[in-house]
């Protein structure tokens, strides 16, 4: 299938020969013991060997008992920083946008100072801007320090506060720059929020429905969606906990994700996650000079730069069998890990999880990474290299566990 206006050809260099994947029950196994060790409810999408598998375990919801299976919605946080992406390249590539330019051409006054003269788009989609991370700012009512879900009341606070773009940048500006601009890669959702701006102030339409017309609609991913701030998930979905102090999981399906606008606020499905990244790194989607800018990335961490780089909404992870691409996300009660192979199609996955922000200490974190780092390493490459489960971006931050 190719996409109007968006060009055909593939990157020149081939992808890493990688091993197959487990087959449907060793994956169901896996997946098992992903919830065994804490998550509810858990299911994937795998492609190996030119197979498809679904494997899930668990429930979706423990309310009503309903079992985790293929095709339910969840939020995918920080994964929609790629779709975001897409949609600021496709400006690039109508001349609209240019990745060297500085912040203030496009959104005059919104990042004051020599910052704003120094801050470049391209920056802002590889994160080494140096804007600090909003999401280090607690919202907790006591005045507790830390970041934005660093204390179940923070958790709680968000859940019914509407944020605008403005505050988010305003929180992410008050905040110690994390470095001189272009400096080094520091994650930082504040990015997001103004490219998001970026696109609607360039374009005229809102975010929403650039994203939409530019990316969602073309490429066919029909249970992919933005919010529009409704605070239910639509449709069938997994249901989204996070641990309680007395003992119990709090469920926070509905939730206010003004929080995330621009950056980690989207609704899909491993399916359509799958689907999307394929499209992508197959070159479908993006003309190959602005595949190729995307692809080209930073080091995520100065202590191991062979390890992780970072692109344009996009990253690397090194396992013993070949680069893995795609992104993470996180949003409260949610968690996803979607890695591919560099052809986009040969290993494919894409991993949904109904439980997250686990207090520090609980020895769930532990049994969790370890049973993940099991099913990513099987999957991607059979290589079994669950160290490289630690650079996944959001555990590069430290974002999936209470302090």
């Amino acid at each position: 299938m190719a996409l109007a206006g968006t060009g055909t050809a593939v990157l020149g260099t081939p992808a890493t020969p990688v091993a197959a994947a487990p087959t449907g029950p060793g994956l169901d196994a896996l997946l098992q013991n992903l919830h065994t060790a804490g998550i509810p409810g858990v299911h994937a999408r795998v492609v190996s060997g030119g197979r498809g598998y679904a494997p899930a375990a668990g429930v979706a919801d423990l309310h009503t008992g309903q079992p985790a299976r293929p095709g339910l919605r969840h939020r995918v946080g920080g994964v929609t920083k790629s779709f975001v992406a897409v949609a600021v390249l496709q400006l690039v590539h109508e001349r609209r946008v240019d990745l060297d330019q500085p912040v203030t051409r496009y959104l005059p006054g919104v990042v004051p100072g020599e910052r704003g003269r120094r801050i470049t788009v391209r920056m802002l989609l590889n994160h080494t801007s140096g804007i600090a991370d909003y999401a280090r700012v607690a919202l907790d009512p006591a005045g507790a320090d830390g970041a934005l879900f660093a204390t179940r009341a923070s958790i709680a606070a968000t859940a019914t506060r509407t944020f605008t773009p403005r505050e988010l940048v305003a929180l992410g500006l008050g905040l110690p720059a994390a470095g001189e601009p272009g400096a080094l890669w520091s994650y930082a959702n504040t990015n997001y929020v103004l490219l998001a701006m970026l696109i609607e102030r360039v374009t005229g339409r809102s975010y929403e429905a650039e994203l939409t017309r530019r990316v969602l609609r073309p490429l066919g991913l029909a249970a992919t969606g933005l919010p529009g701030g409704v605070r239910a998930l639509p449709g069938p979905h997994l249901a989204a906990y996070v641990p309680w102090d007395d003992g119990h999981p709090r469920d926070f399906t509905r939730y206010d994700m003004s929080w995330a606008w621009g950056g980690a606020d989207l609704i899909s499905t491993p399916g359509d996650l799958n689907r999307f990244y394929r499209l992508l790194l197959g070159g479908r989607v993006l003309p190959p000079a602005m595949l190729r800018e995307m692809l080209t990335t930073v080091p995520m961490a100065a202590a191991y730069p062979e390890y992780a780089g970072y692109g344009l909404g996009i990253f690397w992870l090194a396992g013993a069998c070949g680069r893995m691409w795609g992104h993470d996300g996180l949003a409260v009660g949610h968690s996803t890990y979607s890695g591919h192979s560099e052809d986009g199609h040969s290993v494919q996955f894409t991993l949904a999880e109904n439980m997250n922000f686990f207090p520090a200490g609980d020895a769930r974190v532990a049994a969790t990474d370890a049973a993940r780092s099991a099913f990513e390493g099987a999957v991607f490459d059979g290589c079994g290299t669950p160290a490289r489960a630690a650079l996944w971006p959001h555990r590069i931050r430290n974002a999936a566990v209470l302090h």
